[in-house]
């Protein structure tokens, strides 16, 4: 029997991806839910795994290419396989809504990670093999057909050692979650972590309020992310596109396809600067004894796998300056003429890498001490470099930052990074002659500018704004009693 794999719908209304590696070839045997691709969407790269056990008898697409969801990317011969899918039409499409909209899962994983948690004691009584008689109980009944979870999911199970098939999902439609996957690991019946789901606050749950921070740009706005992405491939880069002269009467020319990660930049930054009227404030911070304070105790923050940068102690001042001034963390609703302040605190970090600038974040920073946010910061910027970083770790934002001193320069205009209010940038610090008491000394300068959104906030604010975060970063004992 020949099955046809179709390029499922890996993210939220992404239409297509790029194909960057081919992990098979025409002849090899491969497992079920056995990487085959990677292929990089406008978010991020992503594995996609095969849906049957069987034989590829035809590679139809080729490293580098566009591909469409729903073309054909690969053939199998799955004579004898025994675990190839029927080919009727629901069942074809079951596998493409298993990788459907991995970015949805982030959604639910807050309440999953919550009831985990609660019913991590009922594990105690688990025998050797770490599951207790509940949690075999409590295992789904019918193990055949693909599971639907996302690729990231089906990594970390298999790196767990955990055959997803035993695994009961608790996201929408019995979707499997990491945290299900954790969850089963340790034992811990779904059932418990549904219970504890169900019991936690209101706050942490989506909001279906049409005016809710959740329902109209809060980080679990799924639905306003989606009717944004569907419409990608039909967006313009412009308002009005310009006709180009012919450049060819010059002079040899070589056109390359806008696509990905650096069409959906265009896009983006087009959005930002026509929604939204941009105003900077530009300051100075003296950082002379932040620093000696940050080379003090570097080594020791190294020694728990952190990397104790200028980036991680912004992070902490920023969210102190944020719940003070609570419009630079929020986003204005055009369709209500309403301000959504947001509060949680998920602030994102530029990343510079070959493929373009990518935003990962760093959620909940309040609630995160300096360490364990300059863990969690060298883990992200590594895996976005790489390519590697999860699609739920691209959104939640509230405020970016972004900081080009490892590059140089003595200043910039960051773009507001919409629907968030505003941006904080970084230049390169430098020793710089100032006068202190009638004296000139030298002290270590930062160039700092805050970009924001003049609708939503207003000069005096936002030079109140970096005039807190100034006094955090000058007095490291004034950060530590902030934060």
């Amino acid at each position: 029997m020949v099955f046809e794999f179709k390029l499922p719908d890996v993210g939220e209304g992404i239409h297509e991806a790029e194909v960057l590696s081919i992990k098979v070839k025409v002849g090899d045997s491969v497992k079920e839910y056995q990487p085959i691709f990677d292929v990089e969407t406008d978010k991020a790269v992503v594995e996609i795994t095969s849906p049957v056990t069987g034989v590829v008898e035809k590679i139809v697409v080729k490293e580098g290419e566009m591909a469409k969801v729903g073309n054909v990317m690969i053939t199998f011969n799955t004579a004898g396989a025994g675990a190839a899918p029927k080919q009727g039409r629901a069942e074809k499409e079951e596998y493409g809504k298993e990788q459907q909209k991995a970015t949805t899962a982030s959604t639910t994983a807050g309440a999953g990670k919550v009831a985990a948690e609660a019913g991590a004691g009922s594990a105690a009584g688990a025998g050797s093999n770490g599951r207790s008689s509940a949690a075999v109980a409590d295992m789904p009944k019918n193990l055949s057909g693909p599971v639907p979870a996302a690729p990231a999911t089906r990594r970390l199970a298999r790196e767990m050692g955990v055959d997803i098939k035993l695994v009961k999902g608790s996201g929408p439609a019995g979707r499997v979650l990491k945290e299900d996957i954790r969850a089963f690991a340790e034992g811990v019946p779904s059932s418990v972590r549904g219970n504890a789901s169900a019991a936690a606050p209101a706050t942490s749950a989506p909001s279906t309020h049409r005016h809710s921070p959740a329902a109209r740009g809060g980080a679990t706005g799924a639905t306003a992310q989606r009717e944004s992405s569907e419409s990608l491939a039909r967006e313009p880069l412009t308002v009005s596109p310009v006709d180009l002269p012919d450049f060819t009467k010059f002079g040899p020319v070589e056109r390359v396809p806008l696509r990905s990660l650096r069409r959906r930049i265009a896009i983006n930054m087009t959005q930002s600067w026509t929604h939204v009227p941009h105003v900077a404030h530009f300051d100075q911070i003296d950082i002379t004894e932040l620093e000696a304070y940050r080379a003090k105790h570097e080594k020791s923050v190294a020694q728990k796998g952190g990397k104790l940068t200028l980036t991680v102690l912004a992070l902490k001042a920023i969210v102190s300056a944020l719940k003070k001034y609570p419009q630079f963390n929020s986003s204005l609703d055009e369709s209500t003429s309403e301000i959504v302040y947001k509060r949680y605190y998920n602030v994102g970090v530029a990343v510079a890498t070959e493929r373009g600038l990518i935003v990962p974040v760093i959620k909940d920073v309040d609630k995160k001490s300096i360490v364990d946010i300059s863990i969690e910061l060298a883990d992200i910027a590594q895996k976005t470099r790489d390519g590697k970083i999860e699609l739920d770790k691209l959104q939640g934002g509230t405020f970016t930052i972004t900081n080009i001193g490892a590059i140089g320069g003595t200043g910039m205009m960051p773009m507001v990074n919409y629907p968030e209010v505003g941006i904080f940038g970084m230049a390169k610090s430098k020793l710089t002659p100032v006068v202190r008491n009638g004296e000139i000394v030298v002290r270590n300068i930062l160039n700092v500018t805050l970009s924001f959104d003049h609708r939503v906030a207003d000069g005096a604010e936002a030079a109140f704004f970096v005039r807190h975060v100034s006094e955090c970063l000058e007095d490291p004992f004034k950060l530590l009693l902030e934060v």
